[in-house]
C-alpha cells in the first residue's frame, strides 16, 4: 500500500511566512542595539587610547599638546602648523606613520599629505554611517587652496578649546567667562600642565566627539550642500573649536537663550560636540577617563566642564 504524502496548504505557508516576518521584526531592533553598543564601546576604547596618549605626551614634554600649533613649542621645534593628533602618533603605536610625517613642514606640505591620507582607526568612530572623500581644500591662510592625490583620512575626535564667553554668558545669571578663564586644556599654541587645571582633572574635558566631518550634519541628516573647511582630516590643525551651544535644528550656534541656542550636542557637527550614539556623546577628561555624557546635560554644566580654571562648582552630570 502506498501512503499519499500531504503538502502544505497555501494558508499554512502564509501563516509560517507571517510568523517568520514577526520574528525578524522582533529580532532586528535587538541586533541594531547590539551593533550600536559595540560601536559605542569601540569609540570609548579609541578615546581611552587618546587620553593615555595625551598623558604620555605630557610626561615626555612637560605639557599637554595644544589643539594646534602655529609657533614653536614642545614637539614642534620648527614652529609649523601641526595638529594635536600628529603629535600623539608615537603614543598610539603609529611610529612608522610618524616617520612619514615631516615636522619641519606644515601639515599640508611635502610628504605630509601622503601621511595624512593613511587611515588611523584610533581616530575614527565606527558609529559614523558614511564618509565624504576629501580631495581638495579651499584656501585658509596661511594654507593655500589644495588638491590631494589621495583622500585625506578622517577623524571623529577633536580638542575642545574652551567656551565662547559672548555665547555662554547670556545663559548665566551673572557673566562668568572672560578672555582669561575661557580655555580648556588644549587650545591654540597652549602649554598647559596638569597642575594648571585648577578646576580638577576629573571635571575638565580635553577631547570630544565631533563625528562625521568634513561632511556636515544637522541632527542625523547629512547636508552635503553645506560647506565645511575645518576638521577635514586627522592631520588638519584647524578642526578644534570652542563651545557655543546651538539651536535644536542645528541651523545656528552661539545665539544665546534668546535665539534658542540651548542645545549642548548632537545638533551640528561643525564646531559643536556631536556623536552618532543615541542619547549623548563620549568625551575624554583631563585625568584620562572617558565618560558618556547625556545630551540632556544643561548648557551651563557642560560649559563648566569645558574650562580648566574658571572656578565653577560642578555637581552630578
Amino acid at each position: 500500500m502506498h501512503t499519499k504524502s500531504r503538502g502544505f496548504t497555501l494558508i499554512e505557508l502564509l501563516v509560517v511566512i507571517a510568523i517568520i516576518a514577526i520574528l525578524i521584526g522582533l529580532l532586528l531592533p535587538a541586533v541594531q542595539k547590539v551593533r550600536d553598543s559595540a560601536a559605542r564601546m569601540s569609540c570609548t576604547n579609541n578615546l581611552k587610547q587618546l587620553g593615555l596618549a595625551l598623558h604620555n605626551f605630557h610626561d615626555q614634554n612637560g605639557a599637554l599638546p595644544p589643539s594646534g600649533y602655529t609657533v614653536a613649542g614642545p614637539g614642534n621645534p620648527a614652529g609649523k602648523y601641526v595638529g594635536w593628533r600628529a603629535l600623539t602618533l608615537p603614543h598610539i603605536e603609529q611610529e612608522n606613520l610618524q616617520k612619514l610625517y615631516n615636522f619641519s613642514l606644515n601639515w599640508w606640505e611635502g610628504t605630509n599629505t601622503a601621511a595624512a591620507a593613511v587611515p588611523v582607526k584610533t581616530f575614527q568612530c565606527p558609529a559614523v554611517p558614511g564618509r565624504a572623500e576629501v580631495l581638495s581644500a579651499v584656501a585658509k591662510s596661511p594654507r593655500p587652496a589644495l588638491a590631494f592625490a589621495n583622500p585625506l583620512a578622517p577623524t571623529d575626535y577633536e580638542a575642545l578649546m574652551g567656551v565662547q564667553p559672548s555665547a555662554i554668558n547670556p545663559h548665566l545669571g551673572t557673566a562668568l567667562y572672560t578672555s582669561a578663564n575661557r580655555f580648556a586644556v588644549m587650545h591654540r599654541d597652549s602649554r598647559v600642565r596638569i597642575t594648571d587645571i585648577t578646576d580638577g582633572t576629573t571635571s575638565t574635558i580635553m577631547v570630544v566627539e565631533a563625528a562625521g566631518r568634513p561632511l556636515v550634519y544637522r541632527g542625523r541628516a547629512a547636508r552635503p550642500d553645506l560647506a565645511n573647511d575645518q576638521g577635514i582630516g586627522w592631520a588638519d590643525s584647524e578642526g578644534p573649536f570652542s563651545f557655543d551651544g546651538a539651536r535644536a535644528d542645528g541651523s545656528v550656534e552661539g545665539c544665546g537663550p534668546a535665539g534658542g541656542c540651548v542645545a549642548v550636542m548632537n545638533k551640528k557637527n561643525d564646531n559643536e560636540p556631536f556623536g552618532f550614539h543615541s542619547g549623548g556623546a563620549n568625551v575624554v577628561f583631563a585625568d584620562g577617563h572617558v565618560q558618556f555624557v547625556r545630551d540632556s546635560i544643561s548648557l551651563p554644566t557642560f560649559a563648566a566642564l569645558a574650562t580648566r580654571a574658571a572656578g565653577e562648582v560642578v555637581g552630578d552630570f
